[in-house]
């Protein structure tokens, strides 16, 4: 009786593990084209017609009060709430039924990303610790781009042991939880606290809404809005709202006719296909100079590339094998220590997400520009270099 049930379980985690794969080697190919669209046109007469575009004010206004924003700001607080959302519900399936929702399961991906987010922003900080200006980059290298990182690690080919996808998705998602907390913590403004408070009593609603076993999104949707304008004035960064929110969504018992599994599989397109190369869009329109290339030889450049580059693969690895080391973490499916610090060095694409924190972490736009290309050029040597790795050490075995 129960063989059939298992059997048919560990049949659907593999079509969504699958879906989910396909789903992040697409939007990770269409982020790279975007990407090099961005830089193309910013250094074309489109320029400044294209800036015109992103400065263009979009919002309401209704009996004396309105609300905002420039489609830039739309672009970075509107929809990347949303895509904070998919990775909340992503964390929040991933805790309840997944890679994290046991001890055994979680410690490896979970001690590997702590890894991955301590040692590049200590080398981050390290660099520029007496510049009080940049030093407040460090939670740049921190992040990684779960897409872009997982579009490189598919190009190596049937070779890569699943149990290495598997590892590299848990560790993304992982560190996509890191820098949330970072960004809360660190990266907001000072905060309103009548707008907090009342966003407090949001969250008191949607908690008494799941608790009532209420399941149509509808009912959840209103709510959630209130809540991104209300963190959103508050000071803390409104993305933190869709996290927020997906925390609330009704699980079940992780059936595909769930309200978070529905709503993850409806939102992987949108999400990967139109909101991640929107921001890489308008986030890396970047008008190339002599001074900005002198710039990468400046302190904060420099942290960036040398966190990226080396901080990510040292803190993964380094924690990895402690891990395995103290008998807390144990591999798994084929893989080995090789191929570990292979996706280790993938772990070193920031690229989308270490852009994100770039723009809460500095006001001066020479900063903002010198940081996005040093990112820039970080990713894609972390990306070819991890490629390289993974198919010698895939090859060998």
């Amino acid at each position: 009786m129960f063989v059939p049930m298992i059997k048919k379980l560990v049949k659907q985690l593999d079509k969504r593990f699958a879906e989910f794969l396909s789903y992040q080697q697409s939007a990770g190919i269409l982020i790279i084209l975007a990407t090099v669209v961005s830089l193309i046109m910013a250094n074309t007469p489109l320029l400044h017609a294209i800036e015109a575009f992103w400065h263009i004010p979009l919002g309401w206004r209704f009996s004396g009060l309105g609300f905002s924003l420039t489609t830039h700001e739309w672009v970075n607080d509107g929809l990347m709430a949303v895509f904070f959302f998919l990775v909340g519900l992503e964390i929040k399936r991933e805790v309840l039924g997944g890679e994290l929702s046991s001890v055994k399961m979680a410690t490896l991906p979970i001690v590997a990303a702590i890894g991955g987010m301590i040692v590049p922003a200590l080398i981050y900080y390290s660099i520029n610790f007496s510049n009080p200006d940049t030093s407040h980059g460090w939670g740049i290298p921190m992040a990684t781009d779960i897409a872009f990182a997982l579009a490189i690690l598919l190009l190596a080919g049937d070779k890569v042991p699943p149990s290495l996808k598997l590892l590299l998705t848990s560790l993304a998602v992982v560190d996509d939880l890191g820098a949330i907390v970072v960004i809360a913590a660190f990266y907001s403004g000072g905060l309103a606290w009548s707008y907090l408070g009342a966003a407090v009593l949001v969250v008191l609603i949607l908690a008494a809404m799941n608790y009532a076993g209420v399941k149509r999104f509808v009912f959840y949707l209103i709510p959630g809005i209130v809540l991104w304008y209300l963190v959103y004035k508050s000071g803390i960064h409104a993305t933190i709202a869709g996290v927020v929110l997906a925390i609330f969504i009704p699980y079940g018992k992780g059936e595909d006719s769930s309200t978070l599994m529905k709503l993850e599989h409806a939102l992987n397109r949108p999400v990967n296909f139109m909101i991640l190369p929107l921001f890489a869009l308008s986030n890396t329109l970047i008008p190339l100079s002599g001074d900005m290339i002198q710039g990468l030889g400046s302190a904060m450049s420099i942290g960036i590339f040398a966190g990226l580059v080396i901080g990510k693969p040292l803190g993964i690895s380094l924690f990895t094998w402690l891990a395995l080391k103290t008998g807390l973490s144990k591999l798994s499916g084929g893989a080995n220590m090789k191929q570990i610090i292979s996706v280790s060095i993938l772990g070193g694409i920031g690229f989308t997400m270490s852009i994100f924190v770039a723009l809460l972490a500095f006001k001066n736009p020479a900063y903002i520009d010198a940081a996005k290309l040093s990112i820039l050029i970080s990713s894609a040597v972390a990306a070819v270099g991890g490629l390289l790795v993974l198919r010698l050490s895939s090859a060998k075995e």
